[in-house]
Formats: structure tokens, sequence, C-alpha cells
């Protein structure tokens, strides 16, 4: 357990760099497939490879989601205004072993609703990190990310989960981001998964658009997502993917 563990560290680790290297850029100006270079540079420069690239023929290195789109969305041209938000997920591989994680940045100077959005997703993924421990039911992990963003008025999206992850970008098992109390299988010492709540603003619905990549909010309000690789230990849990340099929550809200 402790070679697996070390090693998706490792992979963690630079996926959590590639994310504190972009922070210093993202600014009203810049253009989404500019962030998807850096990100792409960064890995490369650690010897490591994206793991989004060419996955089932994804384009680029990263993923940028702004605003009402909720996942997968693809780099482009498309140039980032003052008061956007925008996920920026990121997977290193390094020595065949996979690293994910996700972290959303506000452009300038954004409007009170997506501020608070941005914080309640990220106190529902904490929150629900911080009950990991093995015999829990993963289920549990659902239902407090659901408990917690329900409570303000938000939406949890029911057609993206989390995911195990290794050698394997997406393995078993599915983690759901909402559900019910002690349902679903226990967690046992040495599983690894990803926790990445998506949540609207509006409705829960989303939709793919034409490129068959970029997921929106049907009802076209905001969306927003952070994700963290996380393992279980004997005692609780371990978190993979921690920015080295405290970045893992916007640093200007």
């Amino acid at each position: 357990m402790n070679e697996k563990f070390e090693s998706i560290k490792l992979a963690g680790s630079i996926a959590a760099g590639a994310l504190d290297e972009i922070t210093h850029i993202i600014k009203p100006g810049i253009k989404t497939s500019e962030i998807d270079d850096l990100c792409y540079q960064y890995i490369n420069d650690h010897k490591a490879f994206s793991a989004p690239l060419y996955y089932r023929g994804y384009p680029r290195s990263c993923c940028t989601s702004a605003n009402h789109v909720v996942c997968h969305g693809i780099p482009s041209e498309k140039v980032l205004i003052e008061g956007d938000i925008i996920n920026v997920d990121v997977t290193a591989i390094k020595n065949g072993w996979h690293g994910d994680t996700s972290r959303m940045f506000t452009v300038g100077e954004c409007s009170v609703k997506a501020k608070k959005l941005v914080k309640v997703t990220y106190e529902a993924m904490m929150k629900a990190i911080n009950i990991i421990k093995p015999d829990i039911n993963l289920g549990n992990i659902g239902h407090v990310i659901q408990k917690t963003v329900e409570a303000e008025g938000f939406s949890v999206v029911r057609d993206f989960c989390g995911h195990g992850i290794g050698k394997k970008f997406h393995e078993s098992p599915n983690v759901l981001h909402y559900g019910e109390q002690n349902s679903g299988q226990k967690l046992k010492s040495g599983m690894i998964f990803t926790v990445e709540p998506m949540i609207n603003f509006g409705n829960f619905e989303t939709k793919t658009l034409k490129d068959g990549w970029t997921a929106v909010t049907k009802d076209k309000t905001l969306s927003a997502q952070f994700e963290h690789t996380v393992g279980v230990t004997q005692e609780g849990y371990e978190i993979f993917t921690l920015s080295k340099k405290g970045l893992d929550f916007p640093p200007n809200l």
C-alpha cells in the first residue's frame, strides 16, 4: 500500500503543481488555450504525461470549464473576462500512476452569488473528505455533499461522479456526490478515488454539447467544482493532490 500511495502522491503533486503554476495567469484577457499550454509545459517539465490528452480523442491537456460549463470544457481561443469563474481539471501520469485534481479560479472580481457557489462547493468537498475512513459506507460521502449544498439552495450534478484511480485513469468504484446515509460499499484501507462534486446554482440537469465533451447546465446557471485524489488509510484518509503553496482555494476569495 505504501508504494502505491507514494506513487500516486508523486503524480498528484505534479497535477497540483500545474494548478499552482497557472494561478498567476488567470486574469481578464487570458485565453483558455494559454492555460492549457502552461499546464502541458509544467507536466512535461516534470517528466510526466497529461492523462486527458488524446484520452478517447480528447484534444487538450486539461479541461477548462467556465461559468455554466459543468465539466470537460475544451481549451480554446475563448478569452476570459472580468467576473468569470473557471474550473481547471488536470491529471498527470508519472511512472504509470495517475493523480487527478481540479480547482476553481475567479477572474478578477466576481459576483456575490458566484463567490458563494465556489465557497460552498469547496466546503462540501472537504466536509465529505473529512469523514473518510475504513468501514464507513461510500454513500456517506455523497450524502454529506448533498446535505451541505442543498442547505444553501444549490444542486448536485447527477450525470458525473468521482471514480477510483491508480494505474488506470478511471477505475471502480464510482463515487456519487449525492445519496443516502449508510448506503453503498464499505470503504477499505488502501482504496484510492477522487471526490469531485459538481454543484450548480440552479437545477442539477446538464447537457453535452455537439463537441461530445463539453457539459453545461441546462438552465445556463453557474456551476462550480473542486477535486482531490484521496486514499483511505488505516485511521482515516490522505489527500494526494494538495497544493504545496496553499492555493487549494482561490486566494482572492
